[in-house]
Parts: structure tokens; C-alpha cells; sequence
């Protein structure tokens, strides 16, 4: 009866397999969770092309999937395969999975830029957008487990797929990320959702929250030259618009929040290299800047200090007249009190006030 059959259908989990495949039909689940074909999975089990295809049909009927691609998901959440071993890698041993792990990340991610990932220095193919906007999404989280819907509703928002793909997109990924024989799972999965595996992959937006920590602890030491050197090594993260061309709401945020981060840091430098005296090289960087941003009134603040600095008054004036002029035009509003302040100060030629000390061997001015 079709009733008796419904209730005899397994549900797919991980207690399902064993007690319902067979020795045969779980070889082959977990060659197909391997990513080999029908003709591999023959030739590695010694059986007919034609015996893989029956199992396979038969493994999708017990277990209540849809397709190849569902049971390949299905090999890897129950547990029947582990990342990095199976029929491909029967040879990895325990030794090899130490030794991997010794010698520190192997994968390293940039979100920087364009999303980019690399493993032993070879660079890696990420798929399509949506799939890297998974991978960028998982990054971004810190080892934080993610379920499938947050997963969805930071990389698809309002407009989800038609189908849960997430877990499809996350094989994929871990055996793009784990190129050829590589013993480890990049991506793990546990009872709250997916995670970076922690200590497997180095990405540079936490290399780069690094180099600001060690930036703070060098400025209360009283080492501006120290913080500057710091900066410049997180700058040079950067390799263009972060996240460029990802998908999804979460991808947009970050884009907005890192790109602001960037030019933070950036006026961070320059107020250190203002102590250090190095005048001329931060009017330059400055003029460029301030040319990117007009309505950025703290660079435009910090640009007429550094003239003022350089004996350049006249200026410095014109910097806050233009300023001025943006800030009508654009947004309607007059200049703010740091940027008036500035401004007075410099009328006044108070050095002082404007909290800068002259660098030695140069006087403040009367």
C-alpha cells in the first residue's frame, strides 16, 4: 500500500544510512560523495558501469533524495565521508593530517579586492559569484558557525533560490579549497551550520585587524614611527574595491564598511607621519584624497594643517574655501566645528591649538 511504503521511506540522516543501504550501496554513497564518476566508481569497486548507476537510483529512493548532487551532500553531513579521505585518499593517514596542520593555514583568502583564494600559493578557482559570495560570507564570520539560512539571507537576501543550493555551493567549495589530495576540511560542518575550519585558512581581513591592534599599542608607546610601519603593512592589503562584484546583502555592507576602514586608517598614518615631521609627503597623499573625498571634512581639516605646517597659509585657506563651497553645494550644510576651528586657528596662526607640535628643529611660528 502507498501508505506503507511512505512510512517505510527513511528520513535523510545520518542513523538512516547504515541501517538502510547496504555494504554495497554505502561503497558507492561514499564514492559518489567523493566526487568520482559513475566509470571511476566501477573501476574502483570492480563492478559494471551499469551496477553504479542501479545503486545509485536505489540509494536515492531509500534515503529520500532528490539527485547526484543531494546525495553527494548527504555523504558528507551523515558522516560516511570525511573531507580529505575516501576513495581518493585512502592513503592520507593521521601523520600526514599533523604534519599538514603544523605548518600553519595552507589556504589564504583575500576579500581586500576581488575575492581570491589561494592554496600552497597556487591560486584557486571559487566558482561563480553567488558560490564565492558563500565563501566571502563564511570568511567574514570569524569561525562563527553560519545555518543555511543565515547563509541565504546574507548571500540571497529577499530573493532566495528556488532550491536550498547552500549545501551543493559548500561541496563545492571544500573541494576547490582542498585541491587534489589535501588531508584537510576547509569548510567544517557542525550542529549549528558551516565554519571556516579554525586555524585552517589565514584571511587578510584578520591579518589586517592584527596590524591595527599592534598600530593602538604602538601609538600609547609613544612610537608613531612604529604605527606608521603597521599601517603601511595594512594598507597594502587592500588590492582595490573589497569584495568586488559579490553578490548579496551582506557582501554590499562589508564592501561600504571595509572601504571606510581603508580611508580611516589612511588619515591614521597621516596624523602619525604629521608628528614625525614628514610634511611633505603627507600633503601629497593628502591632495589626493581629499580630491577622492571633497566631503570628507577631517582630511580636508588634516590638509590644512599640513599646509600650515609647510608655510603654506595661503593654502591652507583655500583648502577650507573649497571645502566650503562642496559642502553648499552638495549637501546643503556649512562647515562643521573641526573644520571652522581649523580654520580660525590658522587665521590666528595658534599652532599650538591646533594640536601640533613643531618637529625638532623647527620653531613653532609667532
Amino acid at each position: 500500500m502507498p501508505t506503507t511504503t511512505t512510512a517505510r521511506r527513511p528520513t535523510p540522516t545520518a542513523t538512516a544510512t547504515p541501517a538502510t543501504l547496504r555494504a554495497q550501496e554505502r561503497e558507492v554513497l561514499s564514492a559518489v560523495g567523493c566526487g568520482l564518476r559513475d566509470d571511476e566508481i566501477a573501476a574502483a569497486l570492480a563492478i559494471p558501469e551499469d551496477a553504479v548507476a542501479a545503486h545509485l537510483a536505489r540509494i536515492l529512493a531509500k534515503l529520500g533524495l532528490r539527485d547526484r548532487a543531494a546525495a553527494i551532500v548527504h555523504a558528507f553531513d551523515c558522516g560516511l565521508v570525511v573531507p580529505g579521505r575516501g576513495t581518493r585518499t585512502r592513503a592520507t593517514g593521521p601523520a600526514r593530517r599533523s604534519a599538514g596542520r603544523a605548518a600553519g593555514p595552507a589556504v589564504r583568502i583575500s576579500l581586500l579586492g576581488p575575492l581570491r583564494a589561494w592554496r600552497d600559493g597556487r591560486p584557486l578557482n571559487l566558482g561563480h559569484p553567488r558560490q564565492q559570495a558563500v565563501l566571502a560570507t563564511l570568511a567574514l564570520c570569524a569561525g562563527r558557525p553560519l545555518s543555511r539560512r543565515e547563509l541565504l539571507d546574507d548571500v540571497w537576501g529577499t530573493e532566495p533560490p528556488a532550491a536550498n543550493v547552500v549545501p551543493v555551493y559548500v561541496y563545492r567549495l571544500r573541494k576547490a579549497l582542498r585541491v587534489g589530495d589535501g588531508p584537510d576540511a576547509v569548510i567544517e560542518h557542525a550542529r549549528h551550520g558551516y565554519r571556516l575550519a579554525p586555524g585552517a585558512v589565514d584571511v587578510d581581513v584578520a591579518r589586517m585587524e592584527g596590524l591595527v591592534t599592534g598600530m593602538a599599542k604602538a601609538d600609547r608607546a609613544g612610537d608613531p614611527a612604529e604605527a606608521v610601519r603597521l599601517c603601511g603593512q595594512a594598507l597594502d592589503l587592500f588590492r582595490g574595491e573589497p569584495l568586488a562584484g559579490l553578490p548579496g546583502p551582506l557582501a554590499e555592507l562589508e564592501r561600504l564598511r571595509l572601504t571606510e576602514r581603508r580611508i580611516g586608517l589612511v588619515q591614521r598614518k597621516l596624523e602619525w607621519q604629521l608628528r614625525l615631521g614628514q610634511d611633505a609627503e603627507v600633503i601629497a597623499e593628502l591632495y589626493a584624497l581629499s580630491a577622492a573625498h571633497p566631503l570628507n571634512e577631517p582630511l580636508a581639516a588634516m590638509l590644512m594643517r599640513a599646509l600650515y605646517r609647510d608655510g603654506r597659509q595661503a593654502d591652507a585657506l583655500a583648502v577650507y574655501a573649497r571645502a566650503r563651497r562642496s559642502l553648499a553645494d552638495e549637501l546643503g550644510v556649512s562647515p562643521s566645528r573641526l573644520l571652522r576651528r581649523t580654520h580660525e586657528m590658522i587665521l590666528r596662526g595658534d599652532e599650538t591649538g591646533l594640536g601640533l607640535t613643531p618637529p625638532a628643529g623647527r620653531a613653532a611660528r609667532p
